[in-house]
């Protein structure tokens, strides 16, 4: 069993949900991103999702690609990435950690090498927003050759049929979108909606589900807790981190795990 797997299991036992926080490797420099990752997972994250820069990152709303832009600038390059996945494992060896990638990049380093310098650094899989399930089987056998998890999104315009294919594809976890449009903080979600889509691939799939895009404060992850395995927070813990204030980062992520229980 994967991290991920006996993460979700772990927390299934404990009555818990999953908080997943996401972070930038480079922004606003290395130093503080890698800091901010830490602080993130000392204030009781239970699975990790670290940004790798890309110059076109389409699914990101104005906050991440800010920080693509800037992490981009510090001419940030997997191999940082990878050493902050090799850092952050030695002390939190239990951890689930997912890199969350465009597809280009994988491509251009090529499927199987990319798949083995993530396994070597100690990462647990991808999640990959630009990859659709109907082609990412070469990609997926790749990552199930090392003992890699694969993990796709769906969507709220995600039919039956299409939520049935993402599950098939999911290894151990599916992202669910909340919204339409881009990942950013918002001030309210449409929570009947989305769990409605939620409770229709529960009808579809047992693999857990986490909802992300959108989710910043302790009251979403509340709400939304209630109905899915957990949350996925980007935008607000990225904002904290522009400011270098890695010190608010652990508090967010103490509120929003308080809220999940």
């Amino acid at each position: 069993m994967g991290r991920l797997s006996e993460t979700f299991r772990k927390l299934k036992e404990e009555g818990k949900k999953a908080l997943v926080s996401y972070l930038m490797v480079g922004y606003p420099d290395y130093e503080t991103s890698l800091l901010a990752l830490k602080k993130a997972l000392s204030g009781g994250s239970d699975i990790l999702e670290v940004g790798v820069p890309f110059s076109d990152p389409v699914a990101d709303g104005p906050t991440i690609q800010l920080a693509h832009e800037v992490a981009l600038r510090n001419r940030t390059k997997l191999r940082d990435v990878l050493r902050a996945v090799s850092e952050l494992r030695q002390d939190f060896p239990d951890t689930p950690i997912l890199l969350m990638t465009y597809y280009n990049p994988i491509f251009r380093k090529g499927l199987g090498e990319f798949c083995e310098l993530i396994r070597e650094s100690g990462a647990d899989g991808l999640i990959v927003p630009d990859l659709p399930p109907e082609e990412a089987e070469p990609l997926k056998k790749e990552l199930s050759r090392r003992g890699l998890s694969f993990v796709p999104l769906g969507a709220p315009t995600s039919t039956r049929e299409r939520l049935s294919l993402i599950c098939e594809s999911a290894d151990e976890m599916v992202y669910f979108v909340s919204v339409t449009g881009t990942t950013g903080a918002r001030e309210s979600l449409p929570y009947e909606r989305i769990k409605r889509k939620v409770e229709e691939y529960r009808t579809l799939c047992d693999k857990p589900v986490v909802v992300g895009f959108g989710v910043s404060k302790p009251e979403h992850a509340r709400r939304i807790g209630e109905f899915s395995d957990g949350v996925v927070v980007g935008s607000a813990l990225v904002n904290l981190c522009a400011k270098k204030d890695v010190e608010g980062i652990e508090k967010l992520v103490r509120e929003l795990k308080g809220a999940l229980v």
